[in-house]
């Protein structure tokens, strides 16, 4: 009997044994299936999304506004987005230098957003004050040209990489701008009566700075002695060279009999005492300027039509 149990227990385990053999054989071949099938989606996915890194380049850097006191550019910088999903621009860290010496810095927090599988202009604006660089370094003259280099940090956030910083730099020119010096050399009147007087005034326009004016338009307002004879315009294009000396002719009527009798103690004298204040409006290689003019205490010459002049000019 001992015999025959031992031989059924035997067969007992034997035959459990080769059951749960069976069941860890079916189990790995579904866990296998399981991994297989994971693998296979995971290649799937992986060759239907794939991340990359983003690309940006400075396009251009735009002058829309400059004059005396400041200038205004705006840093085009296109960043593109190789992506699946929408990307972030944390931050943008922005620093403008001539020489090596900063002349401006400054941070945009949360910058906007990069479309997925697009590209987009992302606009920089930057301020430069003339009256800080040129209290800052004493060899930035007004009229001069300068050389500046932007350099630009873009700080992305993108899926599998984490944040990024693409840097970028741009170089080139800026004016420190001066304005012209004028001087109301004569004028000369043409018909002359009470009701009515025609004249021309002869100005002056020196440019103290190193690039040329294209005069487009000015516009001023004068005084003799005091009295303010009215304004003088001129639409007219006039070359200015750099460092160089244009003169204008402007054509100007008034009514002598609106100034009372200062206009006749004006007239009695060769030499008279004049101010003038305006704005001229120019293009430059840097583009379009209004420039401010004035001189005060300045003193010019009355003459006649028919009088000669050896120092006329055209």
């Amino acid at each position: 009997m001992a015999s025959s149990d031992n031989m059924n227990v035997e067969r007992e385990i034997t035959e459990r044994g080769h059951k749960d053999e069976e069941k860890n054989e079916e189990k790995g071949g579904f866990m296998d299936k399981i991994k297989d099938f994971i693998h296979d989606i995971g290649e799937k996915i992986e060759g239907a999304v794939r991340f990359g890194k983003p690309t940006a380049d400075v396009k251009a850097v735009h002058l829309p506004s400059i004059n005396l006191h400041k200038a205004d550019l705006v840093v085009d910088v296109l960043v593109s987005n190789p992506n699946p999903i929408p990307i972030p621009l944390v931050d943008i860290d922005y620093l403008v230098e001539s020489d090596g010496r900063k002349l401006v810095s400054g941070l945009i927090p949360d910058a906007g957003t990069i479309h997925a599988h697009g590209s987009e202009t992302v606009k920089i604006p930057v301020t430069l004050i003339f009256h800080d660089i040129k209290s800052t370094y004493d060899d930035i003259k007004p009229g001069s040209i300068i050389p500046y280099r932007v350099k630009i940090a873009l700080l992305v956030d993108v899926p599998i990489f984490g944040r990024l910083t693409l840097p970028l730099e741009k170089k080139g020119e800026i004016p420190v701008p001066y304005k012209p010096d004028v001087d109301l050399e004569k004028i000369r009147f043409g018909k002359f009566s009470l009701e009515e007087t025609v004249a021309t005034l002869h100005l002056k326009l020196e440019n103290k700075n190193d690039f040329e004016l294209s005069l487009n338009k000015l516009e001023s307002e004068i005084w003799l002695s005091d009295v303010s004879i009215g304004s003088a315009e001129l639409y007219k294009s006039v070359k200015i060279a750099k460092k160089g000396i244009s003169r204008i002719q402007i054509p100007m009527t008034f009514r002598p009999k609106d100034l009372g009798s200062a206009i006749w103690d004006m007239m009695r004298r060769r030499g008279i005492g004049y101010s003038i204040k305006g704005n001229i409006d120019v293009d430059t290689p840097f583009g379009p300027m209004k420039l401010p003019i004035s001189r005060e205490g300045g003193k010019t010459h009355l003459k006649k039509g028919e009088e000669e002049d050896d120092d006329d000019e055209d």
